[in-house]
């Protein structure tokens, strides 16, 4: 009938405004609650796609949510070094990073530098396991092949590095797995200095990522994804203050580097990790190397 066909027609309109309202992504970031892991409900995407690199899987060993737990990396039968044995770049200016912690995730993951073939471990203070008292709202990781070396002052900043390699905040849609090795598009960079410790903090993006061939710079994110870059300073500065810091400030009057600048950054990061590799630069950081 000539209602029903008209109900019908006008049925594919109405749907196609459902995404709209599930994405988190149209609220402003800015506005976007702080809740604890328990209570966040949201529909998000495992991304398993081009951007991942299957050469590489993962090993866990002891249990979740202890101090035992374990993510190794293995390329085929070979455990290998998530840290000295991936390449940082991916080819066309594009670069290789280790998912730790996963978007909509509380613990506080990160690569174990001080230990043999460098596994994903908790981090643990006052021998508790660490949580973020509230999710992050992205994929969070680190570049291999780079360091932040702390006999090396900037001298535009005053600060030395961390003793870490470069950390890396991934803006996509998608969800990355913990121990995902992924190829990613670098947009710009932060300088967070924490009690005093340089640690650059790389805005990328995942290849596969729908927004990717938009997103080029540090002005493309503003224009594409408005208000994230201040909604991850926001959220970095947050959980710091939680821990009872208040040293946590923001160089260059807090502004996001552009691209070129990150690209400097992880040029300098990764050429101090070389000197710390070869030898020219003595270990004394209580670093594994193997």
């Amino acid at each position: 009938r000539p209602d029903t066909m008209a109900a019908m027609s006008a049925l594919p309109r109405a749907l196609s405004t459902v995404p709209k309202v599930l994405r988190s992504k149209a609220v402003p970031a800015l506005a976007r609650p702080a809740v604890p892991i328990r209570q966040r409900q949201l529909s998000v995407r495992v991304q398993a796609g081009p951007a991942e690199v299957s050469a590489f899987s993962n090993e866990q060993k002891g249990a979740k949510d202890s101090f035992d737990y374990r993510v190794f990396f293995k390329q085929g039968s070979k455990t290998v070094s998530p840290w000295h044995e991936i390449p940082l770049y991916a080819g066309d200016g594009n670069l290789h990073y280790i998912c730790e912690i996963p978007k909509e995730t509380s613990a506080k993951m990160e690569v174990a530098t001080g230990e043999e073939c460098n596994p994903i471990k908790q981090d643990e203070k006052k021998g508790k396991l660490r949580f973020y008292p509230y999710n992050i709202n992205w994929n969070y990781g680190l570049l291999p092949q780079t360091w932040e070396d702390p006999g090396h002052k900037d001298t535009q900043l005053d600060a030395a590095g961390d003793n870490d390699p470069v950390d890396v905040v991934e803006i996509g849609s998608g969800v990355h797995r913990q121990g995902g090795v992924y190829k990613v598009k670098p947009l710009g960079v932060y300088a967070m200095i924490d009690d005093g410790e340089l640690d650059w903090k790389v805005i990328a993006i995942s290849l596969d990522d729908p927004k990717a061939e938009v997103i080029n710079d540090v002005a493309d994110i503003e224009k594409h994804l408005p208000g994230e870059l201040e909604a991850i300073k926001v959220w970095l500065s947050n959980y710091k203050r939680s821990e009872g810091k208040s040293l946590v400030r923001f160089g260059f009057d807090g502004r996001c580097l552009d691209r070129n600048s990150a690209r400097r950054v992880i040029h300098e990061t990764h050429e101090l990790y070389d000197a710390l590799k070869t030898g020219a630069r003595p270990n004394d950081g209580g670093l594994s190397l193997i």
